[in-house]
């Protein structure tokens, strides 16, 4: 059985990504070629190493076994790459961070931006995944570090404070009614919301609280990224909900509401499985964060 350091890289992407599509683009692969590698480690072990789907693939249990080892050679592989830059020229070293919804709102406006001009030769992976995702994420070594809530059981990680989120409702300057500085879900389930995409961690989370009350929320429409949503809130086309740091930033043109539910704030921390352990090019991101 002899799996060199591509397959090996492919096969984490791939079982990280559900797809070979994906997993292939990723390692820059044509889908031909990196079909044939997954069937030759395959054919070398004796035994699927994935489970075709129809959305996709998942780790066979021997997948599962051959994707903790892949995953210690990756840590490996970084982890000397961090070692030798001192010495090695043009060396590069990627970080793999996940942070949730409002993490990531927060990190793209100033703190990563600023790492990245201030470390050229530092590279960044980013996933917007939920904060439970996050935790399994971290634990399993498929990330680096994360940034996600507290309730999501970060106990076995170890864990610096990032900041406080806090989700608001956002209605246009000039729309009439939601009087006063603080709002709950329960009084504003019958309103027209402007929400994102199907599926993004922060909405799934607003729409889960909605379902405890027994209600649900109307959405007009669903688009990407909190920016768009204000946009479309600040033009009337419904009310949303939004972390406080996505409404602050577009002030000008929204208004904004406290709600006062208890899950609507949330402290964020960074974690990881050891900080100590980190590669010298994580370390370096972990203090930027902190």
């Amino acid at each position: 059985m002899r799996f060199d350091l591509t397959d090996l890289r492919l096969f984490l992407l791939v079982a990280e990504r559900g797809s070979i599509t994906h997993g292939a683009e990723l390692a820059g692969l044509a889908l031909a070629s990196a079909s044939a590698r997954i069937k030759g480690m395959e054919d070398s072990l004796g035994a699927p190493l994935l489970e075709r789907r129809r959305r996709g693939v998942v780790p066979t249990a021997a997948g599962q076994a051959l994707l903790h080892h892949a995953r210690a050679v990756q840590n490996q592989i970084e982890a000397m790459a961090g070692d030798l830059g001192a010495y090695a020229t043009g060396l590069r070293a990627r970080v793999r961070l996940m942070a949730n919804t409002a993490a990531t709102s927060e990190l793209l406006r100033e703190a990563l931006p600023a790492f990245l001009v201030a470390n050229s030769g530092i590279d960044i992976d980013l996933e917007e995944r939920p904060s439970h995702e996050i935790a399994e994420a971290v634990a399993s070594g498929a990330a680096d570090l994360g940034i996600a809530a507290t309730w999501a059981g970060l106990a076995h990680l170890e864990q610096r404070p990032f900041f406080v989120d806090r989700l608001v409702v956002i209605a246009a300057r000039n729309r009439p009614g939601l009087e006063g500085q603080t709002v709950g879900m329960a009084d504003i389930l019958g309103e027209a919301f402007v929400g994102l995409s199907a599926g993004h961690p922060l909405q799934e989370h607003i729409a889960r609280q909605a379902a405890r009350l027994g209600g649900h929320l109307h959405f007009r429409i669903r688009v990407p990224g909190l920016d768009n949503v204000c946009r479309l809130v600040s033009q009337g086309a419904g009310i949303a909900i939004v972390p406080e740091s996505a409404a602050r930033h577009a002030a000008r043109t929204l208004r904004s509401l406290r709600l006062g539910d208890d899950w609507a704030t949330r402290q964020l921390n960074l974690c990881a499985r050891n900080f100590e352990a980190l590669t010298s090019q994580a370390k370096l991101l972990a203090a930027a964060l902190a």
